[in-house]
């Protein structure tokens, strides 16, 4: 952490009247959607400085960003398909003792030493998972990899949880044997 911002830090008790974390979980109770919105409401509720406001607001956002909270932001909006979601890491988990699953901002990497599938929610009403299984061909529901790129080869729409079925599973099952 740079030498400037931990002093700010260090003097914003004085300065503010409260600690960073007490700031913020006030922020945290009021979950503002914006940055400004944020920096606003302690500037004019709390008479904090814009200075101290902004940073304050800003590493109050920084912990957003363990793994929990990637994957809830990513279905804020999309609860329907969090059964999708959690049914398929039941799955690939249980695959083996070499798989992890990564979050990232928009997606969910699940990787063996390569990663072989990604789980994403594309739409409010569809999950995109897509496969690395080279040479295999593509089917009605065994799409190539669309919106994925590269990154896989295939992708299968779901928008149930029947969907997560014996089919799937292979495929799935697959992409990990490949990925060693």
């Amino acid at each position: 952490m740079d030498k400037a911002l931990l002093t700010m830090i260090n003097n914003m008790p004085e300065k503010t009247g409260k600690s960073l974390d007490e700031w913020k979980l006030i922020l945290k109770e009021k979950a503002f959607s914006k940055h400004s919105e944020g920096v606003n409401f302690l500037k004019k509720e709390h008479q904090v400085t814009h200075g101290f406001a902004n940073t304050i607001v800003t590493l109050s956002k920084e912990e957003h960003n363990t793994p929990t909270d990637l994957v809830a932001n990513q279905y804020q909006g999309k609860e329907a398909l969090i059964p999708i979601y959690e049914k398929l890491l039941v799955v690939v988990e249980k695959l083996g003792d070499d798989v992890k699953v990564t979050p990232k901002k928009t997606s969910v990497s699940i990787i063996r030493k390569k990663q072989f599938a990604l789980i994403k929610p594309a739409t409010k009403t569809r999950i995109d998972l897509g496969l690395k299984v080279k040479d295999k061909p593509t089917t009605d529901r065994l799409e190539n990899s669309g919106p994925f790129g590269t990154m896989c080869t295939h992708r299968v729409q779901l928008s149930d949880v029947d969907q997560v079925d014996d089919e799937l599973l292979g495929w799935l099952k697959e992409a990990y044997e490949k990925a060693h």
